[in-house]
């Protein structure tokens, strides 16, 4: 009888033990998912590119910061009749002090480009979430399409890695000119069993962020790039949202790791974009 109870002992302290980290595990998801950076390291000026600082308000009252950059020239000659506007949505970590080189490579492609920090990103209030994250995008279009009177079919919405799931899942609410997801995942409970095979199977997720699911609704032309050599985002999940988009769209194989993939594929990856963009199909 001693030894049942001491074994009941024991299995009642490791259930309690599971159950703190189970716990502890669930509140630590946002910082294990979501990596912002509150410090600006610069800003277009810097890069020789003239911008204006973008000030928006979500549907529920968060300040988000971004920074609207006009086509300069010699790039603006070659300005796209349409889409020529780029709502750049970027990955999970860092801010939009960090996309310089992904600017520069917008500019010379003679787009303007409103790029927006999240909810806790840079200098944006708030804390991040998935529901947040959709309301940002949401938040960044309204801006483009009302305050500036941008027309819908003129906007290319583009999300890189967390951002194409954004991006995605703006596009099937809205009707852009065209739609461009680069190193992104189908669906995160996918990233998550990759990444944190054990855990998955202790703690329910949090945020899911369906990406394929949304791409399924969305109705304009699609770009979806990816490398088979990215260790984050395994290849497999870019020729899934690729099979989960509707016609028209393409796909394009860079090279390289998930976050130098773009700058490793050039000028291939520059010349893609300038392609598709030129493309675009009736859908």
């Amino acid at each position: 009888m001693r030894m049942l109870a001491s074994l009941l002992t024991i299995a009642a302290q490791l259930a309690a033990g599971l159950l703190v980290l189970a716990l502890l595990v669930w509140l630590l998801q946002p910082k294990l998912l979501f990596r912002p950076f509150p410090e600006m390291i610069g800003d277009p000026s810097h890069w020789g590119m003239d911008y204006e600082n973008v000030w928006l308000t979500t549907a529920d009252g968060v300040r988000l910061h971004g920074w609207l950059l006009r086509a300069q020239p010699p790039f603006a000659q070659q300005r796209r009749a349409s889409p020529h506007t780029l709502l750049f949505l970027h990955g999970n970590a860092g801010n939009i002090s960090h996309r310089g080189a992904s600017l520069a490579i917008f500019a010379e492609l003679g787009l303007d480009v409103l790029i927006i920090d999240y909810r806790g990103y840079g200098q944006s209030e708030g804390r991040p979430s998935e529901i947040g994250l959709y309301q940002d995008a949401r938040a960044a279009w309204d801006w483009l399409t009302q305050a500036r009177g941008v027309a819908p079919a003129d906007i290319v919405v583009f999300g890189r890695s967390l951002g194409g799931a954004v991006a995605a899942e703006l596009a099937a609410q809205v009707q852009p000119g065209a739609l461009i997801v680069e190193c992104s995942f189908a669906n995160l409970d996918a990233m998550a069993k990759l990444h944190y095979p054990l855990l998955t199977r202790l703690v329910p997720l949090r945020y899911h962020f369906p990406a394929a699911d949304h791409l399924r609704q969305v109705q304009a032309p699609v770009l979806v790039l990816h490398s088979p050599d990215d260790q984050v985002v395994p290849y497999d999940q870019g020729r899934g949202l690729f099979a989960a988009a509707n016609e028209p769209k393409r796909f394009v194989d860079l090279t390289g790791g998930h976050n130098e993939g773009f700058l490793d594929s050039q000028p291939h990856y520059q010349r893609a974009l300038g392609d598709f963009l030129d493309w675009r199909p009736t859908p």
